[in-house]
């Protein structure tokens, strides 16, 4: 039996979506308390999950579930519409489970990441951020890839015009046809960072320039260190031969 309309599977397809998820964290103001805040707690807090440039996702993204600490009350919290966070407050760091829900055209089942909740500053610089009350990012890029969708959540992940439909012939062996449109919606990040977002093409090409260095740094400390080593055995071999110890060559 044929497939139903909008259901049969694009072979050899892969379509991806980027997006963020994480928490923004900021002490109380001693002036500014929340009223309704417990005496113990430190911190106001935020966990969201959203587009990489606060883009809309919820084309794709159905409802996001955050599991928070058991002592919450509610502790389970479903956000059905954008923009898809809990805010709370607290005063300790714990992790907070998140599953992805996707629409129901995708017949795609839920997924789940998990989040450390993060309220204190850290690094080089953390006892002057906390006492600046500096808000405390922590967040990470991801991206949800969708391996040969059906023909009906293709269309929405495209956009369904006529310049995103997959396209024709088979794929190579083991191979997968990555879909990034040109026209209609699109898995592109920005070209430059912004000051609330700091994923770009630019930010990954410094990232890899980074990373090559390094390993060329790396690179050139293996040789010195075998070099020095090479030294230490010709001395210890020529001190063994003038104590009169005979010298026993590695076989190669």
């Amino acid at each position: 039996m044929p497939a139903a309309t909008g259901t049969k599977r694009l072979r050899g397809i892969s379509v991806f979506r980027p997006f963020v998820y994480g928490s923004e964290a900021q002490p109380f103001d001693p002036a500014k308390r929340p009223p309704h805040a417990p005496e113990d707690h430190t911190h106001q807090w935020r966990v969201y999950v959203k587009g990489v440039n606060d883009e809309d996702i919820s084309y794709w993204l159905k409802k996001v579930q955050f599991k928070l600490h058991e002592t919450y009350a509610q502790s389970v919290r479903t956000v059905e519409q954008p923009p898809f966070e809990v805010t709370e407050t607290g005063w300790g760091e714990f992790e907070i489970q998140i599953k992805l829900y996707f629409v129901a055209e995708s017949t795609e089942k839920p997924q789940t990441l998990w989040h450390s909740l993060k309220l204190h500053p850290y690094g080089p610089d953390a006892e002057a951020k906390k006492e600046r009350r500096e808000v405390v990012v922590s967040q990470n890029y991801e991206e949800v890839v969708f391996n040969e969708p059906v023909e009906q959540f293709y269309d929405i992940l495209t956009g369904g015009t006529g310049a995103t439909q997959p396209p024709k012939g088979k794929a190579g062996k083991n191979s997968k046809q990555v879909v990034q449109q040109q026209g209609g919606r699109t898995a592109e990040i920005p070209y430059n960072e912004s000051p609330k977002n700091p994923y770009s093409r630019t930010t990954e090409n410094k990232e890899l320039d980074r990373l090559a260095a390094a390993l060329k740094t790396v690179d050139q400390m293996l040789k010195e260190e075998r070099a020095k080593l090479t030294e230490r055995e010709k001395r210890l071999a020529e001190l063994k031969e003038s104590e009169g110890i005979p010298v026993v060559t590695k076989k190669k």
